[in-house]
């Protein structure tokens, strides 16, 4: 019996293993997935009865266009390999693709979420356009199609703006690190805003701008961003984290340009529209004016004392009226007064006259010494004149005639 040693007999293992299974095609779950600092993937694939160990090397590792999740269906492309120190197979990984889907919709599922997750599609930090750029850049390939689109609707639109290019790959190896470098290099030039783009293919051709690094760049920049990839169908991760999502090159430049014969229609409406406003509000000032002025003259010095002085002369002409008309009727009152005024004279004379005739006569008829008549004396009491019934008994008076005064005493009161 010929005895083998271990290492002969993992030697032939290996052997027969890696030419029997030199290639595989193995579908089932990941799990226990490692990436290690090398650049190598450990992983384990498994089903629900069994499992085997996987390795993909840096090489193949950085081929792939989605990450490596743990629960993941995947299908594997490889050969057994046996690592005959330890005695283990294991299957060496040439190219994994998701089973049921492509490779590269579950990486562009697996950066969204992420991105999205980190904010970078957060509206909150998207940044506004200018309404009037003067300088911009475009990065894109200075072959492609797309660089002519997008000048020949700027050279229609806006024809006062500097446009600077930057040459970059748009798809391929190095693509997504030349866009991100000249999103990072333009952003230091304080442009009014970047158009990063490029024109249709497939999802392939338009790889560069989902990957994580132009994401990176676009995120970063401090001037505002415009992606413009693809067709109106095609929607890239550059897309989202963009401040401004174009659906082609050229309509990039009709979302951020103004257009000319536009401006200049509305400037001749503003124009229009001033013109009105200033004459309107000239007139309406004119009319403000005139009513001040009149408002003035109304209310000044000059017209004050101009009304003062007419009310005066209305007020000294209402007086003459009224002292002429005072007047005339004094005279008329006068004149009747000096006409009558002798007649009145004399009257009052003669009535006078006659008051003094009358008083004569009284004075005649009781004055004592003009009372000549036998037996008849005035009586008088504390030289006042009394009658004499008014005497009682013991009473003194005195009795006077006209030549005569005799104090008396009365001794006796009769009634006759």
């Amino acid at each position: 019996m010929n005895t083998l040693s271990v290492s002969a007999l993992n030697e032939q293992i290996k052997s027969l293993l890696e030419n029997s299974f030199e290639r595989v095609f193995v579908e089932g779950e990941l799990s226990r997935i490692t990436f290690h600092n090398s650049g190598h993937i450990y992983f384990t694939l498994k089903d629900k009865d069994s499992a085997i160990s996987c390795v993909m090397f840096k090489g193949n590792a950085t081929k792939l266009k989605f990450r490596l999740e743990e629960g993941l269906k995947v299908l594997v492309d490889g050969a057994i390999s046996v690592y005959k120190p330890r005695g283990s197979y294991q299957i060496n990984c040439f190219m994994i693709e998701p089973a049921g889907q492509g490779a590269l919709a579950l990486a562009y599922e697996q950066l969204k979420k992420k991105l999205s997750d980190k904010g970078y599609f957060d509206q909150a930090r998207k940044k506004q356009l200018p309404k009037f750029p003067s300088k911009i850049a475009l990065i894109t390939s200075a072959t492609g199609a797309a660089l002519q689109d997008m000048l020949r609707v700027a050279n229609k639109r806006y024809k006062n703006l500097s446009i600077d290019l930057y040459d970059v790959l748009v798809q391929g190896d190095g693509a997504a690190f030349a866009i991100a470098s000249a999103i990072a290099q333009a952003d230091k030039h304080r442009y009014d805003f970047i158009i990063v783009g490029r024109g249709g293919g497939s999802i392939e051709d338009l790889w560069a701008f989902n990957e994580e690094s132009v994401a990176d760049a676009i995120y970063q920049a401090n001037t505002p961003i415009i992606s413009a990839v693809g067709h109106e169908i095609d929607y890239l991760i550059s897309d989202f984290v963009a401040d401004v999502r174009a659906p082609t090159p050229s309509a990039a430049m009709e979302i951020a340009l103004p257009d000319e014969n536009e401006l200049l229609q509305y400037l001749d409406s503003l124009s229009n529209q001033l013109t009105q406003t200033l004459s309107q509000k000239v007139y309406n000032k004119r009319q403000e004016l005139e009513h001040l002025q009149k408002s003035f003259v109304q209310h000044s010095v000059e017209r004050k004392l101009t009304l003062y002085k007419e009310s005066i002369n209305n007020l000294q002409e209402r007086f003459n009226q009224t002292i002429a008309y005072k007047m005339q009727n004094y005279d008329v009152k006068v004149k009747n007064i000096l006409e009558r005024f002798p007649q009145l004279i004399e009257n009052r004379i003669n009535g006078y006259k006659e008051q003094i005739s009358n008083l004569q006569k009284m004075l005649e008829s009781n004055h004592p010494k003009l009372k000549r008549k036998k037996g008849f004396a005035q009586i008088s009491q504390a030289n006042k004149v009394i009658d004499l019934n008014s005497l009682n008994v013991d009473e003194e008076f005195e009795a006077q005639s006209d030549t005569v005064v005799i104090h008396a005493k009365v001794l006796q009161k009769r009634e006759i």
